[in-house]
């Protein structure tokens, strides 16, 4: 007998750890295959961007618009008020004003004035009329409200303020005085409705 068929147990045994060691040498020379197969190219590139906000820049020239002294009744004025927007995008304003009297007397509500689009020599439609103390043009409310005015990126535009003392104001007005700030507000239109 050979000594194979003599232990029939043993045989298997060796057989069985020789198939085991074959599967693992296998195996491992598989992994290092794999291992070896996972070096791929690889590449990569950016993309950027780049952001700049714009701007709404108000100008309103002359920043003193009257110096009216020893007025009389019936005495009357004017001046061109030029609203510009230097900035890049458009941009909507008001007007509201504010008047103080240096006395009791009360001159900012005797006072009319008037306010038109266009120049003092070339007039176009009236903005506002009634008494100094009380002008105004659209609201400064954030949103489009009704009188706003509206100006273009560098663009302007022109007002005519026209002031008069009523001819018939009496003596109580003598020596009367008074100083009116016009405050022009601006913001943007786009995305603002």
């Amino acid at each position: 007998m050979d000594q194979f068929t003599q232990n029939p147990a043993a045989n298997r045994l060796k057989r069985r750890r020789a198939l085991v060691a074959i599967l693992l040498g296998s195996s491992l020379a598989m992994l290092g295959a794999g291992a070896m197969s996972l070096a791929v190219f690889t590449d990569s590139r950016a993309s950027t961007g780049s952001w700049t906000t714009g701007t709404i820049v108000l100008g309103v020239s002359p920043s003193t618009a009257f110096s009216a002294t020893n007025i009389l009744p019936g005495s009357t004025g004017s001046a061109d008020i030029t609203v510009s927007n230097t900035g890049t995008g458009a941009l909507r304003y008001a007007v509201s004003t504010s008047a103080t009297n240096t006395d009791a007397k009360g001159l900012a509500a005797q006072m009319t004035l008037t306010v038109t689009a266009g120049t003092c020599a070339s007039l176009g439609s009236t903005l506002y009329t009634g008494a100094l103390g009380s002008a105004a043009l659209g609201s400064p409310t954030q949103g489009a409200q009704a009188g706003d005015r509206s100006v273009a990126a560098a663009s302007s535009d022109a007002l005519c303020f026209a002031w008069s003392f009523p001819l018939a104001s009496g003596n109580a007005f003598q020596g009367a005085a008074t100083t009116a700030t016009f405050t022009f507000a601006a913001e943007q239109t786009t995305n603002n409705p």
